[in-house]
């Protein structure tokens, strides 16, 4: 039976798109890989090296070499910014509209009323002159300081002492005032208000948020729920796929931002295991399309700890190795990203890079995908591959693989 399966290597980018310059000032100079290389230049991943990694790349490094056999290209992003939920939608086949961007003081009063009118406890918290919302004593409502500014806002609460349902509800309420295009709800186990509140940080003199990786969110009990502004399910590969028969699974952070309602989705940070989640998915399905998100790579880039980006990246290798023998002449693997967050720009945010499309399929050598102009490409790849419609965007590959 047919298996699709495509490994999205969260924020992990190949080198600066043509219009970052305009696009995002500063994002010219970024590489990600290149970053990695040049602060450790002995990095080897066998696995991706095989599968074409430095032909993405376009250049060679002291470890890793062309691989001339290997299908391999890269994508352009077509959302605007470079933006993890927005690059799922894409992966998934919509066409990107350009979103509102919004600091959270312009909405704070609002915000804080509406909650106030269904029955909410709102302390404004300030700093700086700066505010964000403190509900019901455990949840806070700020600026998302991790991504494009203006584009996120985070509801953050520590989940021993409020349940995530709870929070959930703050979370639609937020949404439904919001008009940027995210309202991301989240959470962790083991941590208190007290190391959310710690980790407060104001960005650019006009934006105030909770800085994920040091709220201690992340460490364990991680729950996220990514509510997202005008985006159609109907037109996504997985809705699309449900509706032909074709079974879904989504795996890690991929499953907090992307609908599959009639499919399978199972939230997981750690790298290792949401790997072997996946691993196991390939074992267990006899047909249908696996998609997983490693995020530990992007909160890497986000932490500006280059170390543990490689890291990261030794394990995924491995275990995409794993992945390899398990897959025969029907089934196809793809690597990729959603937009590049370089750990030694130094800034902590995401940045407008081309990321790489690196496909196995057994039996197909050789292929050069070239430049595609949206990560939309995939999701159109993958319908074409089942005989499912197209979603509303991208133009598939599948004729030069097959």
């Amino acid at each position: 039976m047919n298996k699709f399966i495509v490994i999205v290597l969260d924020g992990f980018g190949m080198g600066a798109m043509a219009d970052a310059k305009q696009a995002r000032p500063g994002d010219e100079v970024a590489t990600t890989l290149g970053s990695i290389l040049k602060v450790y230049p002995d990095t080897k991943l066998p696995t991706l090296e095989r599968l074409g990694l430095m032909n993405a790349f376009g250049k060679e490094s002291a470890q890793m070499h062309f691989a001339p056999r290997a299908n391999a290209g890269r994508a352009e992003l077509m959302h605007f910014g470079a933006d993890t939920f927005m690059g799922h939608q894409e992966i998934m086949g919509t066409l990107p509209k350009r979103p509102l961007v919004q600091p959270f003081q312009e909405k704070v009063d609002a915000i804080k009323e509406h909650l106030e009118a269904h029955g909410h406890l709102v302390e404004v918290r300030q700093t700086n002159g700066l505010r964000y919302l403190l509900v019901d004593h455990y949840v806070t409502v700020a600026d998302n300081i991790d991504a494009d500014y203006g584009m996120a806002y985070n509801c953050t609460a520590p989940l021993d002492s409020i349940p995530f349902e709870k929070e959930l509800e703050i979370g639609h309420l937020v949404r439904e005032i919001a008009t940027v295009n995210r309202v991301i709800v989240f959470g962790g186990t083991g941590n208190t208000i007290d190391d959310v509140l710690a980790a407060e940080e104001i960005r650019a003199d006009a934006f105030i948020g909770i800085h994920a990786v040091k709220s201690k969110s992340y460490e364990q009990g991680y729950q996220c729920i990514h509510l997202g502004y005008g985006v159609d399910k109907s037109v996504q590969a997985p809705t699309i796929l449900t509706n032909a028969g074709v079974p879904v699974t989504l795996l890690g952070k991929v499953a907090d931002i992307v609908a599959n309602d009639g499919g399978r989705s199972v939230s997981c940070v750690p790298t290792a295991e949401v790997l072997d989640l996946t691993i196991d998915a390939i074992r267990t399905m006899e047909r249908g399309f696996i998609c997983t998100n490693v995020q530990e790579t992007d909160l890497a880039g986000h932490s500006q700890d280059t170390k543990w980006y490689r890291e990261l990246l030794e394990i995924a290798d491995e275990k995409i190795s794993r992945m390899l023998p398990l897959l025969d002449e029907q089934d196809v693997l793809v690597v990729m990203a959603d937009h590049g967050n370089d750990p030694e720009i130094g800034h902590n945010r995401h940045t407008r890079e081309n990321v790489p499309l690196l496909i196995y399929h057994k039996g197909v050598e050789g292929v050069s995908l070239g430049l595609r102009k949206s990560l939309s490409d995939v999701g159109a790849t993958v319908c074409d591959f089942f005989g499912a419609p197209a979603p509303q965007n991208g133009e598939s590959f599948w004729p030069l693989i097959r």
